[in-house]
């Protein structure tokens, strides 16, 4: 919840998330579709997706027992070398070396003069910083450090123009799936209800649409209804 996600922000949702499904099991049990009404404000909507298939797979194959190693992790939907190693780090205490934005940030900074560098060596020198038996301590202070205090010591550089989020495909997929969320839609009258609430004409919503069918977060039937996966 917490990957490109304020955690003033990710706190509530996921203590309504984990009363809703407080068990590997139950988010295991549940719909795509109750997993992305509950996801509803947190954005990037695969995580969700990805989420419940992970759980499944835990129940299906670990038999709800929680993977504690890089290889099964990494087998999981939607988890990759950073996802896992955070799991590793945080909730199992390995001593091993995770780096994130910031922890790439330090690195980069201190050793490198901030010119950015391959993952690769980032990662060499990462695992060379974990103090042996402190790894959760070090990460903990790594990311306050990196959150708190490097962007003291950062020189501010030319800002680059950015695109108004409200004008970014996420804005739009994110307010066709909070449509969705609220019932089933008519494909053509989806559509329309996109076009009198937000602009844009019916060439761009069918990209939009495509994109979120494609990324596994809609389903449509033959009749041409639109809906949550179920």
């Amino acid at each position: 919840m917490l990957q490109q996600t304020q955690v003033s922000r990710g706190l509530p949702k996921y203590l309504e998330f984990i009363q809703t499904f407080p068990t590997v099991e139950t988010l295991a049990g549940a719909s795509p579709a109750q997993v992305l009404r509950m996801w509803k404000g947190m954005g990037y909507n695969r995580r969700a997706v990805y989420l419940q298939k992970a759980a499944k797979a835990i129940v299906d194959i670990y038999k709800g027992r929680f993977p504690d190693t890089e290889p099964e992790l990494t087998r999981l939907p939607g988890l990759g070398r950073y996802t896992a190693r955070a799991i590793l780090v945080f909730a199992f205490k390995k001593d091993i070396a995770m780096v994130d934005t910031n922890i790439r940030q330090i690195i980069t900074h201190f050793f490198f003069y901030n010119i950015p560098q391959p993952e690769k060596i980032i990662q060499g020198v990462a695992d060379q910083l974990v103090p042996i038996g402190k790894s959760w301590e070090w990460h903990q202070a790594l990311m306050d450090y990196g959150a708190l205090e490097l962007v003291k010591k950062k020189v501010e550089g030319i800002k680059k123009k950015t695109v108004p989020f409200k004008e970014t495909n996420r804005y739009f997929r994110g307010r066709m799936l909070d449509l969705l969320r609220e019932k089933k839609w008519k494909r053509k009258h989806l559509y329309e209800k996109m076009i009198e609430l937000y602009g844009k004409d019916m060439d761009f919503y069918f990209g939009t649409l495509k994109g979120l069918e494609k990324d596994g977060l809609i389903s449509s039937s033959k009749t041409d209804i639109i809906s949550l996966p179920e």
